[in-house]
């Protein structure tokens, strides 16, 4: 019996399936992205995508985007501001 999140995935159009299946397939895309144009929070798109992925292919995407500072704003900007700041030491030094 499929969880609710999986239900209300169901529920979606054809073509915004597959665009939630693609935005959580993107490494830069983060799960507050889409959870602002579907309403599906991170465990949500998770469940989804263990029941929409084969096992192979989801333990390896769970395996890439655990812990991945992209699929997360917060830890997408402070990547952002680490690289500024790497950018204008580097131009500091030469």
């Amino acid at each position: 019996m499929p969880k609710a999140p999986v239900k209300r995935f169901r529920r979606l159009p054809n073509d915004e399936q597959s665009r939630v299946i693609e935005m959580a397939w993107e490494d830069r895309t983060p799960f507050e992205a889409i959870e602002t144009l579907f309403g599906m929070s991170e465990p949500d798109v998770i469940e989804v995508m263990r029941h929409q992925l084969k096992s192979a292919s989801y333990r390896l995407w769970r395996m890439r985007v655990t812990g991945r500072a992209t699929k997360h704003q917060a830890c997408a900007r402070r990547m952002f501001y680490v690289d500024i700041a790497q950018r204008n030491i580097s131009a500091e030094i030469h």
